[in-house]
């Protein structure tokens, strides 16, 4: 009797290790796939697309005829006949040096131009009576003609000693003050055309954008001190270079000329661009990538709908519902989208197209 129990207590272990060992098994986490293994996916055909794509940029207004005006010789300023803020019209005197030295090098010149004036008329009288030779003659008449123009060199600079508007606009910046020593071309005043209305939303952008923009594409402009006016604009020039101290490519938006009464320089403006030309991309959804790092990323493809290929894009841009892709798919002809989670470079699959 002893015996049989034994056997029964032996009979009921081995069952409770079957029923442990079943049920631990049911538990484990599943296999990845290998090589050899094949893994049902979900896949979508591989093609580009056309779209549309904003270009948003900021910047700040000024004109189109902004320029840095200064004097022609170097000096003691003698007048800044204008401050900052101030309208100016055309013709108007808007600085002056101190003209003492430059009027002495005036009349030194005229005096030299006389004497040579008076010689060449000597000399021309001798040689017609045969008295001076010929290369007297012409000596003389270089002379002169040197002297002539280190005259009217010295009436232009007398000229250039002060600064005047070319055309109405604003004062914006003043660099010297009165009785500071300048040299030739140092800037003095800072002026715009504001008066004429040609003003501009100067804003810098990316190489990429750069490159996706033309001359006459249009815009949108806002301001944040008009909260709700859109103000129309056109790209009316793109820089041939780009910028030492952004960094960044420029371009310039003119704006409405019937917004110049709500513009001043220097105020910030933001603008979304519409590029004439669509951007050819590709579109892939968000779960397709599976790793990212800046503007590079990895997603799995299939040339041939029978293996898996790890394959590296360069993203474009990142949008709410989709990922634009600029290159890395030119190959492939199917963009695994699900099922991807346990696939590796080279896994064997069968494919679903999504949707179906």
């Amino acid at each position: 009797m002893i015996k049989k129990d034994k056997n029964m207590k032996a009979s009921s272990a081995l069952v409770i290790v079957c029923v442990f060992i079943f049920f631990a098994g049911c538990g484990s986490e599943p296999e990845k796939i290998g090589e050899k293994d094949v893994a049902q996916v979900t896949v979508v055909e591989v093609r580009q697309e056309s779209i549309e794509r904003e270009v948003t940029v900021s910047g700040q207004f000024t004109t189109d005829d902004e320029a840095f005006l200064s004097f022609k010789t170097g000096g003691v300023i003698q007048s800044i006949f204008v401050k900052e803020g101030d309208a100016v019209r055309p013709g108007q005197i808007l600085a002056s040096l101190d003209l003492t030295e430059i009027r002495a090098g005036v009349a030194q010149a005229k005096a030299g131009y006389e004497k040579a004036y008076r010689d060449l008329q000597r000399v021309q009288n001798l040689y017609q009576d045969s008295v001076a030779s010929l290369e007297q003659y012409e000596n003389a008449k270089t002379a002169f003609e040197v002297a002539e123009l280190q005259f009217n060199a010295a009436k232009f600079n007398l000229d250039y000693s002060q600064i005047r508007a070319v055309k109405p606009g604003y004062i914006l910046k003043k660099f010297a003050n009165e009785g500071q020593i300048v040299g030739p071309g140092m800037p003095i005043l800072q002026t715009n055309g504001a008066g004429s209305g040609n003003w501009i939303l100067r804003a810098g952008v990316s190489d990429r954008e750069w490159a996706s923009l033309k001359v006459g594409d249009k815009a949108k402009v806002t301001l944040d001190t008009r909260p709700g006016e859109v103000i129309a604009a056109v790209i009316s020039r793109k820089s041939e270079g780009i910028d030492p101290f952004s960094g960044t490519f420029t371009v310039d938006l003119k704006v409405s000329v019937a917004a110049k009464d709500m513009l001043a320089s220097g105020l910030f403006g933001k603008a979304k661009i519409s590029p004439s030309e669509k951007i050819e991309t590709y579109i892939i959804p968000h779960h397709a990538l599976f790793e990212a790092d800046g503007n590079t990323g990895y997603v799995f493809v299939s040339e041939d709908g029978k293996t898996a290929k790890r394959q590296r894009v360069i993203i474009s841009m990142i949008e709410k519902e989709h990922v634009a892709v600029a290159s890395g798919l030119e190959q492939a002809k199917y963009l695994i989208v699900g099922g991807s989670a346990y696939l590796k470079d080279g896994s064997s699959i069968t494919i679903n197209m999504a949707g179906k």
